[in-house]
């Protein structure tokens, strides 16, 4: 498994899938063509991105270009990493037809060719500058989730959607996603004192 500093950003949930069992990092998606329109979703990629940068992996199509020219542009080249997957024809197996150009997206690629992908574009990257503040943080659990009564308690759901509001986050954050953004964006103590804030 492929251990990534950076966020993946993928197109679909079925992507999203697919790398699960490729990378140990935080995969978000843009939920195909919803980036362009969803102010939330832009406002995280972006925070996301600076701060621990953005590996752009989307299908070779032409609609998987300009999601990606139109995320680079919004979060800022600096922060991006290019990923690519090679044109390959066909169509997934949960599909009754190809897409439109007949190629295949990220979820029905090799796994050796998308691992490819990713280490072509690490490879790209400069090295990361690690200071003492990022090792002595305190990680963000689920078990603080619940305690904090955003997730697996009565009214949770209420919580985390007043929470995400409260921090600007798109409220269809799966709670794996919220764990991983949480994380990233997020001291514990910053984000607890945020919490007692709600209350």
């Amino acid at each position: 498994m492929l251990k990534l500093e950076q966020a993946v950003l993928v197109e679909g949930k079925y992507d999203a899938a697919r790398l699960t069992n490729l990378v140990d990092a935080t995969i978000l998606t843009t939920d195909g063509s919803r980036v362009f329109r969803d102010k939330e979703l832009q406002n995280m990629l972006k925070r996301i991105a600076a701060a621990q940068g953005l590996i752009i992996l989307t299908d070779s199509d032409d609609a998987g270009f300009r999601i990606r020219h139109f995320v680079t542009g919004l979060v800022g080249a600096e922060h991006v990493l290019q990923a690519y997957v090679p044109a390959v024809h066909g169509k997934e197996a949960r599909k009754q037809a190809p897409g439109k150009e007949g190629l295949l997206g990220v979820e029905g690629i090799a796994d050796d060719l998308i691992l490819q992908g990713l280490q072509t574009a690490l490879d790209s990257a400069p090295a990361p500058q690690t200071t003492a503040q990022d090792t002595d943080r305190t990680a963000i659990t689920y078990t603080d989730l619940y305690e904090w009564g955003i997730s697996g308690t009565a009214n949770s759901a209420d919580r985390r959607r007043a929470l995400l509001a409260r921090l600007g986050l798109p409220p269809r954050l799966s709670k794996k996603e919220l764990l991983q953004v949480l994380n990233t964006l997020y001291t514990w103590e910053s984000l607890d004192a945020q919490i007692k804030m709600m209350e």
